[in-house]
Order: structure tokens, then C-alpha cells, then sequence
């Protein structure tokens, strides 16, 4: 008998990039506890891989083309070395239908 068995996992990446295209409307509550915790060790990396995990999601060429850059300029400035300007990533979360809005922290965690 011949049976097929599932993988038994599946990488991270492709797992976040798989729940944001189920549920497009997870991608708000994804980068904003990734941009809560940009200022902690790792954060930043973190923060860019998941806005390339919600790019993935909508498809990096379409993406890139509603910023109006080149797609291999979004992948450049989404990688773990990469380092966006304020207009790229500005432009990245409007392509992706989102944008950044502020709150006051509160003084005692100052």
C-alpha cells in the first residue's frame, strides 16, 4: 500500500505568507506588533521581513508596480540587510493598502 504523507512542516516564512493571503485584513495587526517592537534587538529585521511577508502575500511585482519602483528595488529593500528610505516604505504600505498612524506612549514606559 502505497500512502502519501503530508510534510510534517513547512518553513515559517511560507506559513505567515500563506495566513496573510487567507486573511488579508491580518496583515494590519502582523506589522503593527512588528512595529511595536522595532526598537528591541531584532526588531527591525523583523519589521522588514514581515512588510516582504504582506508583499508576498499581494504579490511582490504588483506591489512594487503600485509604489512605482522596480520589483528587484522592493526585494532589495525588504531583505534582512536592506535599509528603506521613509518615502519606500511609505510607498510600500500604501501599495499594500495600509499606512501608519501614531499613538502616545504611555510615560511610565518611556
Amino acid at each position: 500500500m502505497n500512502t502519501t504523507r503530508p510534510p510534517a512542516s513547512r518553513p515559517h516564512d511560507a506559513a505567515v505568507v500563506e495566513l496573510l493571503k487567507a486573511d488579508p485584513d491580518f496583515a494590519t495587526e502582523y506589522l503593527a506588533a512588528a512595529l511595536d517592537e522595532a526598537d528591541q534587538p531584532g526588531g527591525q529585521v523583523a519589521l522588514l521581513a514581515a512588510l516582504r511577508h504582506v508583499a508576498e502575500a499581494q504579490g511582490m511585482a504588483a506591489v512594487a508596480e503600485r509604489a512605482g519602483m522596480p520589483r528587484e528595488t522592493l526585494y532589495r529593500a525588504l531583505s534582512p540587510k536592506g535599509n528603506p528610505t521613509i518615502k519606500t516604505l511609505l510607498a510600500v504600505l500604501g501599495a499594500a493598502g495600509l499606512h501608519l498612524a501614531l499613538t502616545r506612549q504611555d510615560r511610565a514606559h518611556v
